[in-house]
């Protein structure tokens, strides 16, 4: 069964995209923990980072530093904090997360963001993105 970020990047799921290429997506996180939460997948579905085969983790990790200095221009931080947990959803993905303390980086914590919101955010970092 596909999961739903598969499920997304087939487009059976709408998302705030903010970045894209052949073989990388990038869009908002619905539930954020900050404002500007964005996640950077694989196209590919695989559940464990270190299982994708080299080229594919390079190109991730460059496209995720893309997207995080496009970020930083949108959402006034001092640092995008990148964090890969890959426990809720057995696909590979990157947090980048707007930092302005360590606290920041608390998955515990979320910020209300209407649909809105997080449409007229995702248009701003795509804008944003070289």
């Amino acid at each position: 069964m596909a999961t739903i970020f598969s499920r997304i990047v087939a487009g059976e799921i709408p998302c705030h995209k903010v970045a894209e290429n052949e073989h990388c997506l990038a869009f908002l996180d619905i539930n954020p923990v900050a404002r500007g939460h964005v996640l950077c997948i694989p196209k590919q579905e695989v559940d464990y980072i270190f299982d994708l085969d080299d080229r594919l983790l390079c190109e991730l990790q460059l496209f995720a530093k893309r997207v995080a200095l496009g970020l930083k221009k949108v959402c006034p931080c001092i640092k995008v904090g990148q964090a890969v947990v890959g426990i809720d959803v057995p696909h590979v993905h990157i947090h980048l997360i707007p930092l302005n303390n360590p606290g920041d980086l608390n998955f515990a914590h979320h910020v209300e963001m209407t649909p809105d919101e997080l449409k007229a955010l995702a248009a701003e970092i795509a804008a944003a993105i070289d």
